[in-house]
C-alpha cells in the first residue's frame, strides 16, 4: 500500500465537508465517482464515514490502482467497488463504461492542480454528461482568484508545480467557473478553510458544482 502524508493531513476536513453536504441525502444510497483516487486513503475513509454511498475509484496509474485495492482488501470495505483506470482527459465515453447521468457525487481531490488544462476540460465535460440532475461536483485543493494568487506559499507552490511540469499549476476558479457552465453546470458555493503546510498557512477551498442542464 501507498501513504501519502498529504492524504493523512487533509482527509478529515475534506471528509466533513463531504459528510456536511450529503447528510441530506443519507436517507438513500448514493453513487459517488473519485477522480485521481491515488493512493486510497481518501476513499477509504470516506466509505468509513457515509456508509450511504457507493464509492467508485479511479486513477491513471497502476500503482495507485493495485494501492487502492489493498486498502479496500485491508479494511474489507463492502461499499468501495474495485478500482478502475479512468483518465479524465478523454472523452466521457471512455470513462471506464460509465453511463449517461449514472453518479449522485464526482469528487476530484487535487486533481487539477496536478493536471494539465485539458484534463480540467475532461473533469467538466465528463461530468457534465455522467451526472444526474442536480448532481454534484467537487473539487479541492488551492486555487488562483481572477489571476492572481494568495497568500505568497500558494504562489511559491504554483511555482513548484510549474517547475515539474509547465501543463501544472493552481487553476483559476473563475477559468473553472466558466468550464462549468459550458458544460450544464453552475458553481454552487466555494468552502474555504486554513491548512499548515511546511510551516505557512494555506487556504485550501473546496468548490461545488451544481449539475443542473436544464438551467441553461
Amino acid at each position: 500500500m501507498l501513504l501519502s502524508p498529504q492524504a493523512e493531513r487533509n482527509w478529515e476536513s475534506v471528509c466533513s465537508v463531504l459528510e456536511d453536504v450529503l447528510e441530506s441525502q443519507s436517507h438513500r444510497q448514493l453513487f459517488a465517482l473519485e477522480l485521481g483516487s491515488g493512493t486510497g486513503q481518501h476513499i477509504i475513509r470516506f466509505a468509513q464515514k457515509m456508509p450511504f454511498v457507493i464509492w467508485q475509484p479511479s486513477d491513471i496509474k497502476e500503482d495507485s490502482l493495485e494501492s487502492i485495492k489493498a486498502y479496500i482488501a485491508a479494511t474489507q470495505a463492502k461499499t468501495v467497488l474495485p478500482p478502475v483506470h479512468l483518465d479524465a482527459s478523454d472523452p466521457w465515453e471512455k470513462w471506464a463504461g460509465l453511463s449517461h447521468n449514472s453518479c449522485d457525487v464526482i469528487i476530484s481531490i487535487n486533481l487539477l492542480q496536478y493536471s494539465s488544462f485539458k484534463t480540467a476540460q475532461g473533469v467538466f465535460s465528463g461530468a457534465g454528461q455522467i451526472l444526474k440532475q442536480n448532481g454534484l461536483l467537487i473539487t479541492y485543493g488551492v486555487y488562483a482568484v481572477n489571476g492572481i494568487i494568495t497568500p505568497s506559499c500558494n504562489e511559491k507552490l504554483d511555482e513548484e508545480l510549474r517547475k515539474m511540469n509547465p501543463d501544472w499549476g493552481l487553476p483559476d476558479i473563475d477559468v473553472l467557473r466558466q468550464l462549468a457552465y459550458g458544460n450544464g453546470m453552475r458553481m454552487e458555493r466555494i468552502v474555504s478553510h486554513v491548512s499548515r503546510l511546511r510551516g505557512d498557512s494555506t487556504s485550501q477551498q473546496h468548490v461545488f458544482y451544481t449539475c443542473n442542464v436544464s438551467f441553461f
